[in-house]
């Protein structure tokens, strides 16, 4: 295949004029240019070379020019591009039964996406024609994808475009507990004052109005908010008590990234369902898919599944998927992210001790946020919640960028999600600049 632009500036001047980049105002937008990565590292349209501290949109766990997942997407185009979603096809049925092998042992089959959100959308409609209720529960501080569903089902800012929103959809808080509105003595103690909450706000809604509650297993742009000690149990039980479908998005967590295959396992909790994608084939192809239990799958052998995608399990994303899953075992990720994740967790902690501006981290595996703040002593925000009028986080998170540490922020927390792959050595020198940068902003904050 020949590629006509052939500079950075063509690339970036041609991109500016024909696409419409997403969460972005147009106009004066400069896109950095990609051409190449390797390992944990991509470079730009000059040559210079970044960390990727990211993992891009945390979903490139095994880093980039993976061979094995390259060579299973070129054999299988060679072999079966296509098929419709209605063919038993092999690769199929394999990601299929591998997805199930590796699931909490409740769970019997899978429905398969194109991605993230196609897959909240589609667990949406599971759990209203299985439970025949129609009220949803989601929280403030999520965020579950961007297609109309799924956007009413986020909590966070994003979700503004599509409102007024669909009926039914209901917000509860996040056991955000740096930033709980009372002093807990314990996280147990967090926990049931959020439990209490929840609870009583379902009675009040109506406890058999309630098809299901949509938690990301651990909160992921929205700060990493990670649940205190008995808050998942404790959901899982509010839902048994009303009869309403608990339901785990792991599009983030799923896959490794946080020291187990799901982040529900750290919590020992079974879901009626979970949703998943991004790590299941690290963006090499576009597949997602939403979980069922064994009773859940019982219930569509006699009652019809209204759920199809023209490109449900594509070959192409399934035969990734396939070699993604086999190349985690292979190469001990799912062990190696929980003990890279004590190193990072040491490092954050050395740079919450060090630095003024650093409020919080929180972390759990390789997946971590460093929440920034203006005064340790008040919490007060670098930023206040959905506003940044000075675009602040946008600058620090420029001057990274700026000494080669790639990687995202939302609202006053930066993420720091590497790929799976990397070493204990890029780690600490990744977050050198890290260290480095945050120096900058301790001095940022003495003006505020």
């Amino acid at each position: 295949m020949e590629i006509e632009l052939t500079t950075a500036q063509e690339i970036s001047e041609t991109s500016r004029q024909y696409n419409l980049h997403s969460w972005s105002s147009q106009g004066g937008l400069k896109p950095k240019v990609m051409l190449g990565g390797q390992g944990i590292y991509f470079w730009d349209g000059e040559g210079k070379r970044y960390y990727d501290m990211s993992s891009q949109l945390v979903n490139l766990n095994i880093g980039y020019g993976n061979k094995k997942v390259i060579k299973a997407i070129q054999d299988q185009a060679e072999r079966l591009a296509y098929s419709s979603p209605s063919f038993a096809i092999d690769v199929r049925s394999q990601l299929a039964k591998m997805v199930i092998e590796l699931a909490p042992d409740n769970m019997q089959k899978v429905f398969f996406t194109l991605g993230g959100a196609d897959a909240n959308e589609n667990a949406i409609k599971i759990a209203k024609m299985v439970t025949g209720r129609y009220k949803i529960f989601s929280r403030y501080r999520s965020y579950h994808g961007a297609t109309y569903g799924a956007a009413n089902l986020t909590g966070e800012p994003r979700r503004y475009t599509s409102e007024p929103g669909i009926s039914g959809f209901i917000k509860f808080f996040d056991p955000y507990v740096y930033r709980a509105p009372l002093p807990f003595a314990s996280e147990e103690a967090a926990t049931s004052y959020y439990l209490s909450q929840l609870r009583e706000q379902i009675i009040y809604e109506g406890r058999d109005q309630v098809a299901a509650i949509f938690l990301e297993s651990i909160t992921g742009s929205n700060g990493v908010i990670i649940p205190p000690k008995g808050y998942m149990k404790g959901v899982r039980e509010i839902c048994d008590e009303f009869g309403i479908m608990m339901v785990c998005d792991e599009v983030m967590t799923g896959w490794g990234r946080t020291g187990e295959w799901f982040a529900v396992n750290n919590f020992d909790v079974k879901p009626d369902i979970i949703t998943f994608a991004k790590g299941i084939t690290c963006g090499y192809a576009p597949i997602g898919g939403v979980i069922v239990s064994k009773e859940i799958a019982q219930h569509f052998d006699n009652n019809f599944l209204y759920c199809g995608l023209t490109y449900s399990a594509h070959p192409l994303g399934c035969a990734a998927g396939i070699a993604t899953l086999e190349y985690y075992k292979e190469a001990g990720l799912i062990k190696q992210a929980k003990e890279r994740g004590v190193l990072l967790g040491k490092l954050l902690e050395d740079i919450k001790e060090k630095h003024a501006c650093v409020g919080d981290v929180r972390y759990i595996g390789l997946f971590s946020a460093i929440e920034l703040v203006k005064n340790k002593e008040t919490k007060a925000p670098l930023v206040e919640y959905g506003i940044d009028p000075e675009q602040t986080m946008k600058k620090i998170i420029g001057k990274l960028v700026a000494k080669g540490f790639y990687t995202y922020s939302h609202e006053n927390s930066i993420i720091v999600a590497p790929p799976l792959i990397i070493t204990e050595e890029e780690l600490e020198n990744a977050m050198a600049i890290m260290d480095e940068v945050l120096s900058d902003v301790d001095e940022m904050v003495k003006t505020k």
